[in-house]
């Protein structure tokens, strides 16, 4: 296996400022008052699926792993720490020698999940878990939202080829980890060229509106694209007239022409005029590329049009609606006393409203029926009797080293098996709850 089947470990910076100023104060405190060292487990779930969502997609795994061995504090970070005023000499005498040194479990990248699923569980001492709370929750609520998004895509798709271009609607470095997350999720490509350098994923990209005003004529414009570019590019089409547009470029291209792109308009029946159009030319096998704003529900109203790839933006890069799974990080189980034997108890925020959680280092489970289909979602504490399912929870890291790397497109082909394993109302665009129970054992 080679470096560009796990993509480059290119320039990560320390992660260990981002952060919340509390964690630190909470390490303090605990250092001061002798429970620092006491071992504990956290637990990253979310309560419930965002509204009308029948799964959620578990990514950002590989980037988590990424984070928590960049988390370290160096001399700089220290000093802000001291000049700020944020903890005492003692605590960043501490945090100078941080480094993760327990271990880690969680569902594997690609893998769906349910409200309650134990998604990752971070064990070790309390204060070296507290710190990782943050960066964890960050890159696993973004990462996820995005990947949700784009598995609804892909299924709304029906194995048309989907195109990620929606860094210029995010922050640069979140354009990037949506890239990467789209990708889980079941895109092809992406627009973004550091998404293609950091994570190997295949990257496309021809021309914008901007090239054919640039030139006197659309004729010029699409001349000195295929002269540049070759017959195999994809032409924009809609700048001026669709119809004139699509003839000029036949002309120009021949019937190789790779594919004409619809930016506007109604694209259902723009589509079939264009499909219909570059038959006659004689042009029968350029593709239909389209673009404009897309989701889901709009990938899924196109299922009819004569359309091979969609080019979505806007919508994907912001969850389509959800751009947060509001995922937590829980302490779920701790020591009675910081003695190395000292027996985990659970433990659990008591709550009369919807904040309630489940005490109690977890399993998870998959139950099927006799078809292979999903029909539960078994949590449990203590040992996973055989008849709750197909374990979920995977080994990450341990005793501080990550154990669990692999290339980016076995996330990818892993959501395709899980989301296959679900009932086929799994799927359905309509809104609903999730598509399976989850269980208590």
């Amino acid at each position: 296996m080679n470096t560009a089947d796990l993509g480059r470990r290119v320039g990560v910076p320390s992660t260990a400022l981002f952060t919340d100023q509390y964690e630190l104060t909470m390490v303090q405190a605990a250092l001061k008052a002798g429970t620092a060292d006491r071992h504990s487990v956290f637990e990253a779930f979310t309560r419930r699926l965002p509204e009308g969502r029948r799964y959620g997609v578990v990514a950002g795994t590989g980037r988590v792993l990424d984070a928590v061995e960049n988390f370290h504090f160096d001399d700089e970070m220290i000093g802000f720490l001291r000049q700020q005023d944020i903890v005492d000499e003692p605590t960043l005498e501490w945090l100078a020698g941080y480094r993760f040194s327990g271990d880690i479990w969680g569902y594997p990248e690609g893998e769906v999940y349910f409200p309650g699923s134990p998604v990752l569980r971070v064990e070790g001492s309390f204060a070296e878990c507290v710190l990782l709370e943050t960066v964890i929750l960050s890159i696993l609520n973004h990462d996820s939202a995005i990947a949700a998004a784009a598995s609804r895509m892909s299924a709304a798709a029906g194995g048309r080829r989907l195109i990620e271009m929606g860094a210029r609607r995010t922050h640069e470095l979140s354009a990037v980890a949506s890239s990467r997350a789209a990708f889980v999720g079941g895109f092809d490509a992406t627009s973004d060229l550091a998404a293609g350098f950091r994570w190997a994923i295949p990257t496309v990209g021809t021309s914008s509106h901007a090239f054919t005003l640039l030139h006197d004529t659309e004729r010029d414009a699409f001349r000195a694209q295929v002269d540049s570019l070759g017959r195999g590019t994809t032409l924009l089409v809609d700048t001026y007239d669709v119809t004139e547009a699509v003839r000029a470029a036949v002309e120009i291209a021949g019937p190789e022409l790779g594919a004409v792109r619809i930016d506007s308009g109604d694209l259902l029946l723009v589509a079939h005029r264009v499909r219909q159009q570059l038959d006659e030319l004689g042009a029968t096998d350029t593709k239909i590329v389209v673009t404009s704003d897309l989701d889901e529900y709009a990938i899924a109203s196109l299922a009819a049009a004569p359309v091979d790839a969609y080019g979505v933006g806007t919508q994907l890069v912001t969850g389509s609606g959800h751009p947060t799974c509001s995922m937590v990080y829980k302490l779920v189980a701790r020591a009675g006393s910081t003695e190395p034997d000292a027996p985990l108890v659970p433990v659990a925020k008591k709550s009369l409203g919807a904040k309630s959680s489940v005490g109690g280092r977890k399993w998870a489970a998959r139950r099927t029926d006799e078809h292979g289909v999903a029909e539960a979602e078994v949590i449990g504490t203590g040992t996973a009797p055989d008849s709750a399912g197909r374990p979920l929870l995977v080994e990450l890291v341990r005793g501080g080293e990550v154990v669990a790397r692999e290339p980016l497109e076995a996330a990818r082909e892993r959501h395709v098996a899980a989301r296959a394993g679900l009932p086929m109302s799994a799927i359905q665009l309509s809104r609903g709850e999730p598509v399976i129970p989850t269980e208590y054992a």
